[in-house]
């Protein structure tokens, strides 16, 4: 590197325009995001409704804004799949999933995975539910998750990677969130295949039910 230092006036000036041209970019980096947009009024919504060995969970869903994610949740809520699954994640102040394990901790069968719609607008913030995935975003089934803080950093950002892409949010808890706060307040271990965050003792979700099941806007509309 002795030659940057022997008066290489082109080398000079080419390594600080790109210097320039990185303060931008940094700057870009410490911007914090922009606020969310508020979620959607929950009225007139469908509604499901999750009996838990903990107490019932009421969760509202966006249908319009992520009708795919909503048809599939109501898909497995109407055929009895969720009857019987546990809350298998805990980690306080983050999240709580569920949505695919047995009582012995064995996944189920699931139907086809479903387009991401992490782009819906709609954000990760407190009391939200969202579409549980692999590291592709479109690999969505069964399995869900309440959002137990803000976690905006699993907003959707833009489409280059699984990391940037997001998780779609698809409805909104509107009564029984003390009862979330209480399954994510259990001591957690590990079982099965897992190597912790399993609450202990298990919770389990006796039943799922669509609360409005004559609604004919509420039936599931997307194919799997």
């Amino acid at each position: 590197m002795a030659w940057f230092a022997n008066g290489d006036t082109a080398m000079s000036r080419l390594l600080a325009t790109l210097c320039l041209l990185a303060l931008p970019l940094a700057g870009l980096a410490q911007m914090p995001p922009p606020p969310p947009l508020p979620l959607p009024p929950t009225a007139g919504l469908p509604r499901v409704e999750l009996q838990t060995s903990q107490g019932t969970i009421v969760i509202a869903l966006y249908q319009t804004q992520a009708p795919k994610s909503t048809a599939n949740f109501l898909h497995y809520v109407q055929d009895g799949y969720y009857d019987g699954t546990v809350f298998h994640r805990s980690i306080p102040g983050y999240l709580l999933q569920g949505g695919l394990y047995s009582q012995q901790l064995v996944a189920r069968r699931t139907a086809p995975a479903i387009p991401s719609e992490a782009d819906n607008g709609l954000s990760n913030l407190r009391g939200t539910i969202a579409v549980a995935r692999g590291a592709d975003p479109n690999s969505g089934t069964s399995q869900f998750f309440f959002n137990l803080a803000d976690n905006r950093r699993l907003d959707h950002v833009g489409n280059q990677s699984g990391l940037t892409w997001g998780y779609t949010v698809f409805g909104k808890v509107v009564s029984g969130m003390d009862v979330v706060e209480r399954i994510a307040a259990l001591p957690t271990h590990p079982q099965g295949p897992f190597t912790g965050d399993v609450p202990n003792p298990l919770v389990v979700i006796t039943h799922a039910q669509l609360e409005d099941a004559s609604s004919t806007d509420a039936k599931p509309s997307a194919s799997h």
